[in-house]
Parts: structure tokens; sequence; C-alpha cells
């Protein structure tokens, strides 16, 4: 009998019938609300909260609402990877809407210290960006912009009638349509009727790689900067078109927390950031917790989370005149789960996601002049500050055309101002070089992009510590002072359409073609001449032409007569390849080149790549994402994606490049023999971080790592054990290593230095084949962000890229990133070489 009782009490305790949960549960009950106005039940066949709402329901309720309501306005600001709708509703009063454009453009104006005089802000509304679930499995915010919408839309009465007269809010319903709509499909079809709240439930255990990220599997929340992908551009531009005063942010964080909103860690602010921008920030959250308050929930701020890295949407406003507020609600990640707390159902989620929105309405209506009044200011002191800096202008230059015109691309979505170098200064040729006048509207932005700093008030980081995009982009860059800098240096200015040119030079060859290396797209182009079936090699010496140019080791030589295509084909072939990129080719009619011949041994053949990436549970969806991103997007090359669970059935006789991104691969241990059977056929392996040291741990490579030793700094306050470990991670900074140049895997690089991104405590020790080692840290590795101490000891000298020989293959261990985010241009080039030229590194040069 009392095993029954026990049974009944944990069945009982895991599970719970709740009630549904109708408007009167969200919505302030001291208004009436317009009958013509539809309700989300009556539009998504649920109630809010009932279900989670799939991205196809959002759309069509928001639709329904802008249809019914004279409040409302829709557009559709683009479409996702997957092809789904980006929206942004402007909400505002009728008599508003009357002359939006005006307003639009007088509230854009704001930002031009040149027209701004003539605005007065008592006049002008303040401008309210709401964006919700940005992550996809956080679903909260996207549920609870419904109830925003409509409340906006259909409360009735002079108070909220005079609010819309002063705001105008950009509600923009899903940040993240693709991550919302798998995770909306992954919760609903394991709901049961009697809800089970048992943390172990499937419903709250999403399988890889889950519904945070986009359609590649990024976090979105970190390209608010970058934009690198499609959905970001799309928002970026709707951000740059008004220039909201607040934009709000909605997350989720972990079960048993509470709500958390901004500000974060005073300590943690990034120091381009006015403290102007954290006082308003801390005076909108008396508004959040006088709304909270009423309706009894728990919160918290000045806590855990951080204003540093400018690519977050909480943080990219704070350098542009705008409020950034961070949301983070505790996640039910279904529709009820037990917590520390007691049980958190969605529908109360949802509420406090509503209530923030509410809370931010009105401290926008209520500070609608000194918000206004700040972002006016904050233009015209940045504007102040820039003519009395010393930098005046930044000069970047590259050889690589398409690389640096996706970084003026970059900084060009971010309304700032690049021009094409007039004239040859400071060391730099204009042929090659972008200068960026620093005195400009978008000043402070132009410094955070810049920005290099090694020491911090505080060593711990909630993402990222150094962002600095010239090296990330591995430029040649430099500022110029008032002695270098002169308004004549500026040329043209860059618009999107000037893209790089191609060029065959010389026309059609009979004999044949030499392209070089060095463009960022030139993997792009020979993946398509490998895939037209021509047979290429690639130089390992330089070459010198008959007019005295010289082409690096790395360049691509195409014969003629020896492939089954005719030369004209050969030549349309080629010129398809390198169309849209910056790729230079050279038509030959000899062989005798100066230095080697095109005949030489120095040329080693290529054969077309197939591959295949490892994915799945236990694997980084964020590396595996980029390398898929880079692949599909940048370069057309298809890859194959192997779950884990699936590799034992897979075969990799049909590949000849594996890639194992970061994690973990302790479920492939009985694929040890497998992996090395391919190898010893002739596989090039290029893993990454832990995958690289499991491959050392598997003994498949020699590859060593340095072991991290325990601590013995003695007795600490146990209060201060989380900010001593904190201290020792490697969150995100940017280090120097030297190259190889005659290496493979540096093919088309340039100089014997360059920066690199890392994330990791891997030390990867440095072999005893001295040509085993084509990257290594220098002896004063850190170029930009944080890294302890004992960690920057532990970093000098070891190796970045470390090549195993494994019978006919090669395994390349890499210990960083080099695809992170998609923005570390300078660095895809090591992958990419890896990819291509593993085959052909010499055995002998390998561990």
């Amino acid at each position: 009998m009392r095993k029954i009782y026990l049974l009944f009490i944990l069945v009982f305790s895991s599970s719970l019938t709740v009630a549904q949960k109708d408007l009167s549960y969200f919505l302030p009950d001291s208004l009436e609300y317009d009958s013509s106005i539809p309700t989300p039940e009556s539009v998504i066949g649920h109630q809010v909260g009932e279900w989670h709402v799939t991205h196809d329901k959002l759309v069509y309720y928001m639709k329904a609402l802008a249809a019914a309501s004279n409040r409302i306005t829709i557009i559709e600001s683009g479409k996702t990877y997957e092809d789904r709708p980006q929206l942004l509703l402007t909400i505002t009063h009728p008599e508003n809407h009357k002359n939006i454009d005006q307003i639009k453009r007088d509230h854009k104006n704001l930002t031009n210290p040149e027209l701004s005089n003539g605005l007065d802000v008592n006049e002008m509304p303040s401008v309210v960006m709401m964006g919700f679930s940005i992550h996809g499995n956080e679903p909260s915010g996207s549920n609870a912009s419904m109830l925003t919408a409509y409340y906006l839309a259909a409360a009735q009465g002079s108070d909220i009638e005079d609010k819309l007269k002063n705001v105008v809010v950009l509600l923009d319903p899903s940040f993240n349509p693709d991550g919302l709509n798998r995770f909306a499909t992954w919760a609903n079809i394991h709901k049961s009727e009697n809800l089970v709240t048992d943390p172990n439930d499937r419903e709250f255990n999403e399988v890889w790689p889950g519904g945070r990220t986009n359609h590649y599997w990024f976090d979105m929340n970190r390209d608010w900067l970058p934009t690198q992908l499609v959905e970001s551009r799309n928002r970026i531009a709707q951000f740059h078109a008004w220039k909201p005063n607040i934009l709000t942010d909605h997350h989720e964080m972990g079960t048993n927390s509470t709500f958390f909103f901004q500000p974060g860690i005073p300590e943690r602010t990034h120091p381009i950031t006015p403290q102007k921008n954290q006082d308003l920030t801390a005076q909108i959250g008396e508004y959040h917790a006088e709304f909270l308050d009423r309706i009894g929930s728990l919160y918290y701020s000045k806590e855990s989370f951080d204003d540093f890295y400018y690519g977050k949407g909480s943080t990219f406003p704070d350098v542009q005149g705008a409020v950034g507020i961070l949301f983070e609600q505790a996640s039910s990640r279904g529709h009820a789960q037990e917590s520390v707390n007691g049980v958190l159902e969605f529908p109360f989620t949802i509420k406090n996601q509503f209530t923030a929105s509410l809370s931010t309405f009105q401290a926008a209506y209520e500070m609608r002049t000194e918000l206004l009044t700040f972002q006016k200011d904050f233009y015209k002191n940045s504007k102040q500050m820039a003519s009395q800096a010393s930098e005046k202008a930044w000069v970047v230059s590259d050889l690589d055309q398409s690389k640096l015109f996706r970084f003026a691309e970059m900084l060009d979505r971010q309304e700032i101002e690049v021009y094409k170098l007039a004239k040859n200064t400071a060391g730099f040729d204009s042929d090659n070089s972008f200068i960026i006048p620093t005195n400009q509207n978008q000043s402070r932005l132009i410094k955070a992009i810049f920005d290099v700093r090694t020491s911090f008030k505080d060593s711990l980081f909630y993402d990222v510590s150094a962002f600095n995009m010239g090296m990330a982009f591995n430029l040649d860059y430099k500022s110029l002072d008032n002695k270098g800098f002169n308004s004549s240096l500026l040329g043209e200015r860059f618009t999107a359409d000037q893209k790089p040119n191609s060029n065959i030079i010389g026309g059609k060859s009979e004999y044949a073609y030499l392209m070089e290396w060095h463009d960022f797209y030139a993997p792009k182009a020979l993946n398509k001449i490998h895939k037209a079936g021509l047979r290429t090699k690639v130089s390992t010496e330089e070459i010198v032409l008959s007019n005295g140019e010289t082409l690096a080791i790395g360049t691509i030589l195409i014969p003629v007569k020896q492939q089954n295509q005719s030369a004209i084909q050969i030549y349309q072939i080629i010129e398809e390849a390198i169309t849209e990129t910056g790729v230079k080719v050279h038509a030959l009619n000899s062989g005798n080149t100066s230095g080697v011949n095109l005949g030489s041994p120095s040329f080693e053949p290529l054969t077309k790549t197939s591959i295949a990436m490892v994915i799945g549970e236990g694997i980084s969806p964020y590396d595996a994402g980029e390398i898929w991103f880079l692949m599909d997007q940048h370069y057309e090359m298809p890859i194959t994606k192997i779950d884990v669970n699936d590799f034992r059935r897979a075969d990799l006789s049909r590949y000849n490049v594996l890639i194992m991104p970061d994690g973990r691969y302790g479920s492939m241990g009985s694929q040890m023999p497998k992996i090395q059977s391919w190898l010893q056929t002739g596989g090039t392996l290029i893993a990454y971080q832990s995958a690289a040291k499991w491959l050392s741990d598997q003994k498949l490579t020699k590859v060593k790592f340095k072991k991290n030793k325990a601590d013995t700094i003695g007795y600490e306050a146990y209060e201060d054990l989380g900010n001593n470990r904190g201290a020792q991670v490697i969150g995100g900074a940017i280090f120097e290593v030297e190259l190889d140049l005659s290496h493979p895997i540096a093919y088309g690089l340039k100089k014997e230095k360059m920066p690199i991104f890392r994330n990791t405590t891997l030390f990867m020790e440095k072999s005893k084949n001295q040509y085993a080692n084509p990257l290594r840290y220098t002896q004063s590795p850190l170029l930009n962000g944080y890294i302890s101490e004992e960690n920057v000891e532990k970093l000098k000298g070891t190796s970045a890229v470390s090549v195993s020989r494994v019978g006919a293959g090669k395994v390349i261990s890499f210990t960083d990133n080099t695809n992170f985010r998609a923005f570390w241009y300078g660095t895809n080039r090591l992958f990419m070489n890896a990819v291509f030229f593993g085959q052909t590194i010499s055995g002998s040069s390998a561990e």
C-alpha cells in the first residue's frame, strides 16, 4: 500500500492540468478594448500560451491586426534563409500615420548634427523598437508580441490615445522566424493533455541543434554589428531607417531564475558607451520594477549580464544614441516545468514579457523629451569629440579586393561613410585601399570597430572581449592624424554595387592559365573549375611571367591541351567561374616562365573536393553552422552533414575531406578504426579545438596539449570562487600568430604575421617536426582583449595549426575557430587551404 501511495505522489507531482488563460489574465483590467480588433484566439485558434505559436500563425495574426486597426501598418522587411517573412509593425496614433514619412525623416535627422538644430524635440514622438525572441527557443517574447500588438491596437481611453500620439512603436514579432518555428514544433509535438512538468521530460530537452539558432545554426544575437546574416541585414536596415530611441530585446534564461532587466554589471559596460546611456537605462528600469511589482513578479538588475560587445541587440543601440534593453525571463522551455520557485507555466513567462513591453511603452512616453534630447546631443557630442580626436581617418588596405569589398560593405550597412582612397598616402596604394573619415555621424561606432584594449576593470565577460574588425578581416589599417589627413584623400563614395572585377588577362589561351589565389573567392572559382571537370595543379614555387610579374606560391595552373574540353570551352568555364569575384587569371601561350616552368614537378596535382562534416549531439552547432554557411553561402560548395549517430553507416569512400568541428566525440570512439582506415587511403581530416584534442587522446595523432594544472592560490573567499575561475576563461580575444608562408595552409596570404581569434584554453604544443607547425603563436601574442597572465604564458610559442600524417592521409588540427561568426574573413583562408591543399602537404612535413 505504501508503494502505491508513493507512486501516486510521484505521478501527481510531475503532471499538471492547467486552466487555459484568457486575455483577462494578461491584460490590464482597468481598460476597455475595441471589440472590432481581432483577439489572438480568434485568428490563431487558441489562447495565448495554450500552445507555442508557430511563425505562420504569428504572421497571420499580425496581418489580421494591421487590416483591422488604423493604428497599425505592416511591412515585410525581408525573408529568412527558409523563406519566412520578417515583419515590422508600425504602431502609433492614426493622426501620426497620416504624416508618418515626415515623422520618420525628422526622427532620423536627429542623428545628423547638421540638420538637428531645426528640430523641436518637444513636438516629436519618441520611437521604440520592440524585438522578440532572437533566440527561437526563448519563445515567451514572440508569444507576448501578440498581446503587445493587440493591446496597442485595441486599448481604449484618453490615456492610450495620448501615449500613441507621442510614441511610435516599431514591433518585430520574431527576430528569428526559422528558429522560433523549429522550437514551437518541438514543444507542441511533445505536449501532453495533462501537462508533464518533470524536467526530465523530452518536451524540455530539444534534440540537436535546438531552436535557439537560425537556419545556419548562428546565434543571431551576436550579428547586430557584423550583419553577415540575411535576417540581420533586413533588421538593421529598419533600425537605421528609423534610429529608435529605445530597442528592447526579449530573451529567456534558466528555468530556476526570475526576471532580469538592464542595466547590467556597471563595470562591464564598454568604455565608449556614454554614462548618460546607462543613467537612462537605470531610469527606464524603474518603470520595469514598478510594473512587475504590480503583478507580483520577482526580478533583478545590475547583475549577471553586461553591455560590452556591440554585436548584441541590447548593446548595439548604446553606441548610436539609443538605449538598448535586455530582458531575460526564466524559461518554462515548454508548457509548464518544475522550478525552485514552483511550477513555471508558459503563460506566466509570456505575461512577464508583455508587462515589460508595457513598462517600456510607459517610459518612452514619460521620458520622451529626455530620450529625444539625449539622441540629439549624442550625435552632436560625438561629432565634436571626433573633431577633437587625434584620429581623423582610418585607411584600410588589402590586395584581396573581395575581402576589402566585404569590409566596406559591412560598414556601409551601418551607415558609415567609406571612400576610395584618392591617392597614395602613408604607404597605402590607392588602388587597393579605402578611407573612412572619423568626423561623421557614426563616429563612435567607427571608434568601436577599430577599438584596441588589453586592460579592463573587470576580467569577466558575458561575450567576447575584443571585436576589432580590421583584425578580423586581416587588413592593413592605420589611423591618420591632422598632418596625414585632408579631404583630398577622399575619392568616390563606396556603394554596395561596386563589386570587384574579375579578369582574364591576355584573353583566350591555347596553352595554359594561371589563377591567382589571394582573392577571398578564389576557392569558389576553383570549385567551379573542378566541378566542370578541368584538371588543375597548384604551384609550390613562385612563378615569374614574361612581363616580370611574380605570381605567389599557391597559384593554380589550368593547362589547356591536357583537358577533355576544347580551348574555347575551357575559356568559357574559367570566365564563368570567376564571375562575381575579384579573381585574376593570366592566359599564357608558353610554359617557359622564369623561376619554374609550367611543367615543373613543383606543381602538385589537385583533385575535386568531396566534403563531409560530422554534426549532431555533443558537437557545437555554432562551429558547424559557421562552416556550413561559409561553404554554402560564400563558396557555393556542397557539404554533406553526417550525424554522429549515422556515422557508422556512412560510406566514407565518397569523401576526400572530413571535417570535425569543436565538440565532444566520446560516442564515436568505436569509429576510430573506420576513420583511421579512411585516412590511410589519403583523406584529409580537419579537426577543430576539442575534436583535435579527442583525436590526440585516441592516439590517432601525436599532437600534444598542455595540461591545466590545479589551482594553488591558497585560501580565497567563497564569494570570489566564480570570479577567480572566470578570470581564467578566454571568452574571446585576438592574438598574433606567425606563419610559414611557403606552407600550403598559408597559400594566398602575404604577411608573415596575422591576427587570429581564440576562445579556448586548449594549448597545443609545437611538434618536434618543425615543418608540421605552419602557424605558431608569437612570444607577445595578445593583440586585443582579455587573457589572464597565467594563460598568456601558456600560449606563447604554442602551435595554432599542426599537421599529422596517418598513412597517405593528413590530420590538420586547429586550436582556434577560423570561421568565427562569419566575420573572421582573415582566417577563413586557413580553413579553405586545408580543404583544397591538405592533399598536397608532404608526408615528411607532417608529424
